[in-house]
């Protein structure tokens, strides 16, 4: 009967050769079409005019404006998302509440709204028509079409990625090992540092990477409150568009090329990440149950009291 019933399973979780082929060609052909292709006209396009011309674009100060531009964006947006994500995930996984729905409905808002209508928000709130408009430029803080703005627009689009990638790792993992650290008389904060982190260790990179990457590409947010001032508010995505518009291909495509490569090398410590996590879960697994704790007997004089 066993045997009957792993032959049909096999006969229904495996196809022909020409199946397997037919769709491995069509995935192929998929990722040539609109990964690899893609990626090699930008290259192809940043150094069609030579390495010179590449260099050149590359040494514009309003190209190097924009990518320390980019490069404080993140710098700044990442980590203020990490500790974000990390409390969210924290609060979300290990404890239960009121309002813990609506909580996690908040984290997920920037996936539900559009990049430009987050832009939008902070122009209608810190513009100069908008609601703390007047005050702030009573008192000479610019938030809108400077810095700060281009800052609290990225924060809004990438805040949920940490605390995305955290949420189901943590909840599959449970509070057991916390709750003992704790009984053993453990503060807060050592079974955080000690327990909690080495286990979502690679989860945390993993959300780190993919926010990083957003920050440094986001363009809708970022293009509504930075006014594309050339060489102050221009980001790298900015600057490329501004620069494609102008018909000045082999610049734009060479700075284009940086957030080509940024996605390579996000791609390969993602896969990395992802390949350390699943080992480490699958040695989890394997290791044996430890046996139950035996009780030692109490002695007989304590028995007959």
């Amino acid at each position: 009967m066993s045997t009957t019933v792993v032959r049909t399973a096999r006969r229904g979780t495996t196809e022909s050769a020409w199946v397997r082929r037919t769709l491995i060609g069509v995935a192929l052909v998929f990722m040539f079409l609109f990964l690899v292709l893609p990626l090699a006209a930008v290259f192809t396009e940043a150094l069609r005019k030579g390495w010179e011309a590449y260099a050149e674009a590359l040494r514009e100060p309003d190209a190097w404006s924009a990518i320390r531009l980019t490069l404080l964006t993140a710098a700044i947006a990442v980590p203020l998302n990490l500790v974000f994500g990390v409390a969210a995930a924290w609060c979300i996984a290990k404890y239960e509440f009121r309002g813990k729905s609506f909580l996690t409905t908040l984290v997920d808002l920037p996936f539900s709204v559009s990049p430009v209508v987050a832009g939008l928000i902070y122009v209608l709130v810190f513009g100069a028509q908008g609601w703390l408009g007047p005050w702030l430029m009573e008192h000479d803080i610019r938030i809108v079409f400077a810095v700060p703005g281009i800052i609290l627009a990225t924060i809004f689009v990438t805040f949920p990625f940490i605390a995305r990638e955290l949420i189901p790792l943590m909840q599959a993992q449970g509070n057991d090992e916390e709750q003992a650290a704790i009984v053993l008389g453990a503060s807060g904060w050592q079974t955080f540092w000690y327990v909690t982190l080495p286990n979502i260790k690679w989860g945390l990179i993993y959300g780190v990477i993919l926010c990083n990457a957003r920050a440094m590409g986001e363009f809708g947010a970022v293009s509504v409150v930075s006014g594309h001032i050339r060489g102050q508010t221009n980001t790298m995505p900015l600057h490329v568009e501004i620069l494609y518009n102008e018909y000045q291909s082999v610049a734009a495509f060479a700075v284009a090329s940086l957030l080509a490569l940024l996605a390579v090398v996000t791609l390969v410590i993602k896969s990395v990440a992802e390949w350390r996590m699943e080992s480490e879960m699958k040695a989890l697994a394997e290791l044996p149950p430890e046996p139950p704790a035996v009780l030692s007997p109490l002695p007989l004089a304590a028995t007959t009291k």
